[in-house]
């Protein structure tokens, strides 16, 4: 069975109703754009954070190993995550209107694969290791504290690193996978719409 169908000059050649070809592309060029957009975003806010973390350790001159420990970490949280990240970069940046339908869904399911492998493995390594070396980070400056100031500080942090991966996490995970099975789905429509003519 040929999956390399040119499905745009068939298309044209139907004469029974069908979706608006024109508008998928647009909807797949718009997906591909926001997602380049959020990969440059996500290396400009991590990038500037790791270095907003460095230039702290160095104002501050933390004294404790576990205060060092915990910066370490973390930057090295977000280093992991945007090389795995960026990947995704080239992925997108090769969708373009000139590939054929099959080319077109493997690229929607190579995107699948990597976006379910950052959701999960990574995001669960990206969080493990920046919730580690937050609570090494502020163990210094808790010691400094009153007992129940201490024990808020932490309590406070948890709680918000709980409301990012109870609920802002698995928001963004439904959304992003909503986007990218409607067009996957879409063009599956109309590859079998291809394959009876």
């Amino acid at each position: 069975m040929d999956t390399n169908i040119d499905f745009k000059n068939i298309w044209k050649q139907q004469t029974s109703k069908k979706p608006d070809l024109e508008d998928l592309l647009g909807k797949l060029k718009k997906f591909k754009n926001e997602n380049l957009r959020k990969i440059i975003i996500m290396n400009v806010l991590l990038i500037a954070t790791s270095l907003g973390i460095a230039f702290i350790w160095y104002q501050f001159q933390p004294q404790l190993m576990t205060t060092k420990a915990g910066i370490i970490l973390v930057i090295l949280a977000m280093v992991i995550f945007l090389l795995a990240y960026n990947k995704m970069f080239m992925v997108f940046y090769t969708l373009d209107h000139t590939q054929s339908n099959s080319q077109y869904l493997q690229s929607l399911y190579t995107v699948k694969n990597k976006q379910k492998f950052m959701q999960t493995t990574m995001l669960n390594l990206y969080f493990m290791m920046l919730f580690l070396g937050i609570c090494l980070y502020m163990y210094e400056y808790t010691l400094q504290m009153t007992s129940s100031s201490a024990v808020f500080a932490y309590i406070l942090t948890l709680a918000w690193i709980g409301f990012n991966w109870f609920y802002i996490r698995p928001k963004t995970i439904r959304k992003q996978e909503a986007k990218l099975n409607g067009l996957i789905n879409k063009f599956e429509e109309i590859n079998n719409q291809l394959q009876d003519l």
